[in-house]
């Protein structure tokens, strides 16, 4: 796989990385873009080899002069019914964010799981980002299926996680649906055939300027998307109104026939 885009002004293409190399500047990439230190938090070289020869997806982006400037990887999962291709991570060089190399990634992810068989890819994200949100569910059209509050066994890693129809046509759920002016951070707005769930744009900036009231806004939204999803709603959209994003779920059909 291999193609080339113009991204800010320059030719980037994204390829599988079949070399030791590239995928020793992946694992550094990956560790940079999260700002690990840790080694037990790193991604194992190897290990990506042995994934991108059973069943699993390993790509990158490369600039005009072959550095790497974006990653992702996947491999085989199972629900215990069926089986998908899992994302584990997708990762953009500083600076080259939002300008359309992580939906690359993803597509060349969706290429490499039709070409093992599968037609279906989870991953899993932080709800409070919305900027993710609003490119997994209105983007690409993935739908929040379910969530896991402390996904990873620790704090701050509460995760929805989407499943991408592979087959759907791309970008069919991007038309924003009427939303309030506005509304309080963790408020529930329940609205004839959808919950509508308000949080804030920019978490981020949330957590430097008041880290407390961002803690005690994820409990609020934990519970709150704990409820939802128990009760048999689903992620569908997100989209910011100047500070507030709002979260559109619905039920799910099975879910209503209940």
């Amino acid at each position: 796989m291999t193609a080339g885009t113009e991204v800010g002004g320059s030719d980037y293409r994204v390829i599988s990385l079949e070399t030791a190399e590239q995928r020793q500047q992946a694992a550094a990439l990956y560790r940079a873009v999260f700002g690990y230190q840790d080694p037990a938090y790193g991604v194992n070289p190897r290990l990506l080899a042995a994934m991108a020869v059973n069943g699993g997806s390993v790509v990158g982006a490369l600039d005009p002069g072959d550095r790497l400037v974006g990653f992702a990887y996947g491999f085989l999962g199972t629900d215990g019914d069926r089986t998908f291709h899992y994302s584990q991570a997708a990762v953009v060089a500083a600076g080259l964010q939002s300008k359309g190399l992580g939906r690359r990634l993803k597509l060349a992810q969706r290429d490499v799981a039709l070409a093992w068989g599968e037609t279906r890819m989870r991953w899993a994200y932080d709800p409070l980002v919305t900027r993710n949100a609003h490119f997994n569910l209105d983007v690409l059209g993935a739908v929040g299926i379910s969530f896991k509050p402390e996904l990873y066994g620790e704090p701050d890693t509460d995760r929805i996680v989407v499943e991408w129809d592979l087959l759907r046509d791309q970008g069919a759920r991007a038309q924003r649906e009427d939303l309030p002016a506005d509304a309080d951070w963790g408020d529930q707005l329940t609205e004839p055939g959808r919950v509508l769930l308000a949080v804030p744009s920019d978490i981020a900036g949330l957590r430097r300027a008041d880290p407390e009231r961002a803690t005690l806004l994820a409990t609020v939204v934990r519970e709150r998307l704990t409820a939802l999803f128990g009760a048999g709603y689903q992620a569908v959209s997100c989209h910011a109104v100047a500070t507030t994003a709002f979260y559109i779920l619905k039920r799910h059909p099975q879910a209503a026939m209940s």
